[in-house]
């Protein structure tokens, strides 16, 4: 059960133009994520704002971006955001084998050292917040500066949205629930 209720859509003719830029850039949906951030349309429009920016108009490769976003997912504990982003990730090239194995990451030899880099410099961020030079080194091998700042914006945000997603109980968009108010 939602801590927040789900806003429906027409409930609100005000919310209807912002209803129908969160569906344009999510493939038709208004997603539960954003039938609870509805209730605040400011920060429900910066975040679509932010979340369109790297998943769909950033230099980083999907691979990379997918990878850290389920890293996190598995870190934070965080399912609606792991199940949401399983089939991104198998679009983006990642094997069922590689997700499966995210959980003991560091001795699987299923990721090569660019993937590597983007896990270690994920779980230093999640984790422990500073990042030790040698990580972040090796993240620097692999990625130019504007792909730098986007996978750290990326595993940034989407910290955010596993902290937001398990504080508030978000329901799995399978048997969605209505809105209670």
């Amino acid at each position: 059960m939602p801590r927040i209720s789900l806003i429906e859509e027409g409930r609100d003719p005000a919310l209807k133009p912002l209803i129908d830029k969160i569906k344009a850039e999510r493939g038709g949906r208004f997603l539960n994520l954003y039938r609870t951030l509805a209730h605040s349309p400011g920060i429900c429009e910066g975040w679509l704002h932010l979340f369109t920016e790297i998943r769909q108009k950033a230099k980083l490769d999907g691979l990379s971006r997918e990878l850290a976003i389920m890293r996190v997912a598995v870190i934070n504990g965080a399912d609606y955001e792991y199940k949401a982003h399983q089939p991104f990730a198998i679009r983006e090239g990642m094997t069922q084998a590689q997700i499966d194995a995210l959980p003991a990451w560091t001795v699987s030899d299923l990721y090569t050292p660019k993937m590597r880099a983007v896990l270690g410099y994920t779980d230093s961020m999640t984790q422990q917040i500073h990042v030790p030079d040698a990580i972040f080194a090796a993240v620097r091998e692999h990625f130019d500066e504007r792909e730098t700042v986007e996978l750290t914006a990326t595993i940034g945000a989407y910290n955010l949205v596993s902290r937001f997603l398990e504080a508030v109980q978000m329901p799995h968009e399978t048997g969605e629930l209505k809105a209670h108010n």
